[in-house]
């Protein structure tokens, strides 16, 4: 038998071996469910572990996470403690429960801060940056320098409404969107800025000196930019949410979510150069569907002459021939407070409707008014639908469309001239259909029920990152709303295709979401390379505001050039191919004839037909040996398959246990059986 196809049985045989021993496969905590697109089985994903902050649900116990890949360490921010948490994922080569390390409370640091809503870590690992507003909101906030071991090393003061932060990628500068959002009365309503921090020479020590606070100015915001309130200015009225920088840290883009509005900002020349409008969505034309009624008793997915606001929250960049683009996640949201509110049912503000078919590409005008004939504002339409009253109007104070908030998808934006290159139209209600059917559909986060968000802003997509896996650009979407993560493959950013749903949130029947509902309400999305990874695989940090939980997921399997014959190609780990070993090739015409070892001739074709033979048992045995560890690296998916058509679950350890325990032995026992049977055959 050949040395080299008696080391491949061995490796496959062992192979089987670490699978079926590894605590990661047979632990409850491995419990997701997947769906996957037209395409077949999509990106493999493997819940590792599970950090649980101690909160209460829904108190904000995790919210945004960074990773340090020196020492393996996660920084959580957890509102609820209005502390910083440094959690160790060292222990998930051998453990599913992710230790807390430290909790820093900034009370303690002499910092008062009413929250802490962001944490970011310095491109080389130095240090982290924490934000946090003040102990009043509309007054200036902070941002305070910590060691990765927690310890102070200086602050600064910023913006009003610090909500989120992030290092240029040549780590010097830190970039705050300053929110600024207004006094609960409406009575002080602060600018929106984004501050630039220094940090070039370090921070140990630095003051406000290093500090630059960048406002709005009127001559760079483009017309049509949606001004919520009246009574403010631009300045005041604009309130950066997200910050995304390109790979040159030479531009900033800031989402302007109440505003559905993008910025451009000129690190160089710190100075804004533009602010666009990012349009309307209209759900009157194609794949752009959407279910707007949470009082029909029914899935209804459909086109309605609705102009919905893109209003993205997260965002990410990344670069495709050398064209930076944008990922967005178009949650939606409102300006509503007590002293000022533009939220409105469309029922309650049928009578200020002129709809104009000029408006909308999918309907002309008499299809308009049969649509209003035929009940289009009561409940069962659009009716329960929420939209605002800061809305364009005609010359007699009417409105001429049907305004949403969010658009229930994904985007990706030319950064160029922040230009619309893709959205994922309805996919995401589609898909999330197709999960969870008239049981769970539209759920909201704090209760298992159905339907409930249809007339809101449905899933809510809140967070998106993006992660390089086995050769291929991913965008992974995290739905606020029902939960889970969406993965789309981004190689080409203006056909996107969907890859996988997965969701490690359980839906067991129960009104109120509790902690047994495992993972609910994904608010930020972390993706850690392979190479940088405690596991040596890649590794997506899931960070769920409702159940203060951090679910840590396996992506992909990466695969070393020592472990890969072909190192070149990416590895497909859920369906391997198998390569005939060049010494299988046939003998040409011309060789010499074999002989047999008791020194007998046989003929050439004789012995080809023999080979040809031998080539094809060794290629089917190879086969079966490949075909054994696929079905133990598949166990997982294929039981949670079994469980329904859709690929919807609930957890049943037992029988998962079982089933990779009996896949493994049988594994093992195939893969000795074929040596001892190919040296059996040799010896004959």
């Amino acid at each position: 038998m050949n040395f080299q196809h008696f080391m491949s049985k061995t490796i496959f045989a062992a192979a089987s071996c670490v699978l079926l021993l590894s605590p990661g496969q047979t632990s409850a905590a491995n419990h997701v469910m997947k769906f996957d697109g037209e395409h077949g089985q999509g990106v493999h994903v493997q819940l590792l572990g599970r950090y649980f902050s101690g909160a209460g649900i829904s108190e904000g116990g995790t919210e945004i996470v960074a990773y340090d890949s020196i020492s393996k360490h996660a920084f959580s921010v957890n509102g609820s403690a209005k502390a910083v948490e440094i959690i160790d994922l060292n222990v998930l080569k051998d453990s599913q429960e992710i230790p807390r390390l430290k909790q820093i409370n900034l009370k303690d640091l002499g910092v008062a801060a009413s929250d802490v809503t962001s944490v970011a870590i310095h491109p080389k690992g130095k240090y982290i940056a924490v934000s946090a507003p003040a102990a009043n909101k509309v007054d200036p906030g902070f941002v305070v320098f910590l060691s990765t071991e927690g310890d102070y090393l200086s602050h600064v003061t910023v913006g009003a409404l610090p909500d989120m932060l992030t290092f240029t990628p040549d780590g010097s500068f830190v970039l705050v969107a300053n929110e600024g959002e207004p006094s609960n009365d409406y009575q002080i309503n602060p600018e929106g800025s984004v501050s630039m921090i220094d940090v070039s020479n370090g921070v140990e020590g630095i003051t406000n000196d290093v500090v630059t606070t960048i406002q709005f100015e009127e001559n760079v915001i483009e017309q049509g930019v949606r001004k919520v309130s009246e009574t403010s200015t631009y300045a005041q009225d604009l309130e950066p949410e997200y910050i995304v920088v390109d790979e040159e840290s030479k531009y900033a883009f800031v989402a302007l979510q109440e505003n559905n509005a993008m910025a451009k900002l000129d690190l160089q020349a710190k100075r804004f150069v533009l602010v666009k409008s990012l349009g309307y969505k209209d759900f009157s034309i194609g794949k752009n569907k959407l279910d707007a009624s949470n009082e029909d008793n029914e899935i209804n997915i459909t086109n309605w002459p609705v102009l919905s606001m893109y209003q993205p929250d997260g965002m990410a960049s990344y670069k495709v021939n050398g064209q930076t683009y944008i990922l967005s996640a178009n949650e939606g949201d409102a300006q509503d407070y007590d002293g000022f509110s533009e939220e409105e049912r469309v029922a309650d503000l049928k009578e200020f409707y002129e709809l104009n078919a000029d408006l909308y590409e999918g309907y002309n005008q008499e299809q308009l008014n049969q649509l209003i004939e035929n009940g289009l504002f009561t409940e069962e339409q659009v009716g329960r639908l929420n939209t605002t009253i800061s809305a364009p109007k005609n010359d007699s104070g009417k409105y001429e469309a049907i305004y949403g908030y969010g658009s229930r998808s994904f985007s990706i934006w030319n950064a160029n001239s922040l230009d619309l290159t893709y959205d994922s139209g309805s996919d995401f209600e589609e898909i999330t259909k197709q999960v969870y059917g008239e049981d769970n559909f539209n759920s909201n986060n704090d209760e298992n029920n159905f339907d409930s968000r249809s007339d809101d802003k449905g899933p809510e997509p809140e967070t998106v990152t993006i992660g390089h896996v086995q050769g291929k650009n991913y965008a992974f979407i995290g739905l606020e709303r029902v939960g889970g993560i969406m993965v789309y493959d981004i190689d080409n950013p203006e056909k996107p295709e969907f890859n996988r749903y997965f969701s490690s949130r359980i839906f067991n029947g129960e009104e109120k979401v509790t902690v047994a509902n495992g993972d609910t309400a994904p608010e930020g999305l972390t993706f850690i390379p392979a190479d940088e990874s405690p596991t040596g695989q890649n590794i997506l940090l899931a960070a769920h505001e409702v159940s203060g939980t951090i679910a840590a997921y396996q992506i992909g399997i990466e695969v070393t050039e020592e472990e890969s014959e072909n190192p070149n190609e990416p590895v497909d780990e859920e369906q391997p191919e198998t390569e005939v070993p060049d010494e299988n090739q046939q003998p040409t015409p011309d060789e010499n004839p074999l002989e047999q070892s008791d020194g007998e001739k046989i003929d050439n074709n004789d012995h080809q037909e023999q080979e040809a033979t031998e080539d094809k048992e060794e290629v089917r045995q190879n086969d079966q040996v490949l075909s054994e560890q696929q079905k133990v690296t598949k166990a997982i998916d294929e039981t949670e398959k079994s469980e329904s058509e859709n690929g919807y679950f609930l957890p049943n350890t037992a029988t998962n246990n079982f089933t990779i325990l009996l896949l493994g032995i049988v594994s093992v026992i195939v893969g000795i059986g074929l040596v001892v049977k190919k040296r059996f055959m040799v010896k004959e």
